[in-house]
């Protein structure tokens, strides 16, 4: 491509029609170019968010009394089977990494694409193949999985539900989430600027390139597991099964071994994008870069070794016990780490609470009460008591969407002018911050406080004495989905009616702020020339 056509090109931006050799729908669902990509992520993940989320109400509403409310016992288990498979398999893992790590991760490193982009196509498509598996469960004879996302044997072996198909979605799944760590770690290794060194790329990209290293070394674990459960289902070989000689805590061990650092996969991007969105706003260098970066892999490595403190009532070794309380204790500290480094960052900054700073504020609130809580769990004395009560349910919902969720919403608010090159409206944008922040702790609070009082989770009917936090906790779910209604339908409204925002609104020091809004069809002309470190804001912002 001579400069003339690639100078004509880029000055069409890369949501424009003409950019694609295809017509229509056709032109991104076989487009290989990473912000396309990065799109079809954001929309299909938030597509079954949405669906994830109205199960979640339904779920509340059948508790909003006891007995049946609105729903059966067995429907009730349905619902909440699908709704974890949804909102941890098809939302929270594949949308950080897949759709911000699609579009942003090159941006900030200098690069024009990622290194592998037809595989990257192929990853996308296999999330939907997969996603459209797990959903398809709905309309088969047997219905869909009973056996919560967990899938625990023995009842995954032997219920008649189409566990089998649930499984082959989610091994699809897992499948799209190893190519898509394959290709971030090629990209960060292989495709930076040249003066792009390590002491000098974002933190977001750190938390992408810790995330991608859990994707592909943790996630074959689950396959292999879930290939077992199919085999236990359909030749009976016994793996699982005492009777036969088998070891149905085998299966939680060699689950745990992937789904506990398949928590941060979740999280250590939304720790990227926190860690993007508070020097902007705090008009300050982040402080304690290297410890910043170092403790992401901390993160992820220490993560790893922690699966056992699931299993605390299952009959372990005291010996066990004890290694990995302790091990769990440990993951605290650069979590911790990263909490006061931010704090320290906003400390005599000049703190502007536009919209993605309210939600990156919200982020370190909410998950350090996730996380505090966590030690509570992480604790053999106090595991025990609270042991599958909806204390863990609150606590896994403060980590998960409270750290998780929120930072996507941060995400969604931060970079949604720089891709569309539209601005929302910042007042609705706030109200509907407000009312979602005030919904989700009546939601999520209030099964904190049930479960200490001994509420079991997943439970379809409970004894009168629940009743009073039972209802503040379904009426705070409406909170918080009259909140999520706004900020959504203000983040929509702004793509297509919103005022121009500008190439730079926010005054930020990374590299996609240096391009044109909405982003061109190729990102950088020439190669970018870095000279300085991503928050240096006493330095001027040059394009490249």
């Amino acid at each position: 491509m001579t400069e003339t056509q690639l100078a004509a090109v880029s000055d069409r931006g890369f949501l424009d029609p003409k950019h694609s050799k295809y017509p229509g729908i056709f032109g991104w669902i076989f487009s290989t170019d990473h912000k396309r990509i990065g799109l079809l992520y954001l929309y299909s993940a938030m597509g079954f968010f949405l669906i994830g989320v109205m199960i979640g109400v339904g779920m509340r509403l059948e508790l909003l009394t006891p007995g049946r409310t609105i729903v059966s016992a067995q429907t009730y288990n349905d619902m909440f089977t699908m709704h974890g498979m949804i909102m941890i398999f098809l939302f929270l893992v594949p949308l950080p990494p897949g759709a911000f790590g699609n579009l942003f991760l090159p941006l900030h490193i200098g690069a024009n694409d990622v290194a592998f982009p037809r595989l990257n196509l192929l990853s996308w498509w296999l999330y939907v193949i997969g996603a459209l598996t797990i959903l398809g469960t709905v309309f088969t004879p047997g219905g869909p999985p009973d056996t919560g996302w967990t899938l625990y044997v023995p009842f995954s072996t032997q219920t008649p539900h189409s566990v089998t198909m649930a499984i082959l979605g989610i091994f699809i799944v897992g499948f799209s989430s190893i190519l898509t760590g394959i290709n971030m770690i090629a990209t960060v290794h292989r495709l930076r600027a040249p003066t792009m060194k390590w002491s000098r790329l974002p933190l977001f990209v750190w938390g992408i390139y810790a995330t991608a290293w859990i994707q592909v070394l943790a996630t074959p674990m689950l396959a292999i597991t879930l290939l077992l459960v199919v085999a236990e289902r359909l030749f009976h070989v016994g793996l699982f099964n005492a009777v036969k000689g088998g070891d149905p805590l085998m299966y939680q061990h060699m689950f745990w071994i992937y789904s506990h650092p398949a928590v941060y996969i979740m999280l250590l991007p939304g720790m990227g994008i926190v860690s993007e969105i508070i020097p902007v706003f705090s008009r300050k260098r982040i402080f304690g870069y290297w410890a910043m970066a170092i403790s992401v892999l901390a993160i992820a490595g220490a993560g790893s070794l922690v699966w056992a403190h699931h299993m605390f009532v299952s009959g372990m070794s005291t010996a066990a016990v004890f290694v990995f309380s302790l091990l769990t204790f440990a993951v605290a500290i650069p979590s911790a780490i990263k909490v006061f480094n931010w704090l320290s960052t906003m400390y005599k900054g000049s703190i502007s609470l536009d919209p993605p700073m309210l939600f990156a504020l919200s982020f370190i609130f909410l998950f350090t009460i996730g996380g505090l809580s966590g030690l509570v769990l992480g604790a053999a004395a106090t595991n025990v008591p609270l042991h599958a009560t909806d204390f863990v349910v609150g606590h896994f919902h403060y980590v998960m969407f409270g750290g998780g969720g929120v930072a996507v919403l941060g995400a969604l608010h931060y970079w949604l002018p720089k891709i569309y090159g539209k601005m929302y409206n910042k007042t609705a944008a706030t109200v509907g911050w407000a009312i979602f922040f005030i919904g989700f702790n009546l939601l999520y609070f209030s099964m904190l406080i049930l479960g200490y009082e001994g509420m079991p989770r997943r439970y379809y009917n409970y004894p009168p004495q629940f009743t009073v936090l039972n209802v503040i906790s379904t009426v705070g779910s409406w909170v918080l989905v009259i909140g999520l209604i706004i900020l959504l339908t203000n983040l929509i409204h702004g793509i297509f009616r919103g005022t121009p925002a500008g190439n730079n609104p926010w005054d930020a020091r990374t590299l996609e702020w240096t391009l044109p809004s909405p982003l061109p069809a190729e990102n950088f002309a020439t190669v970018p020339v870095v000279t300085h470190g991503p928050y240096d804001f006493e330095s001027p912002l040059e394009s490249p």
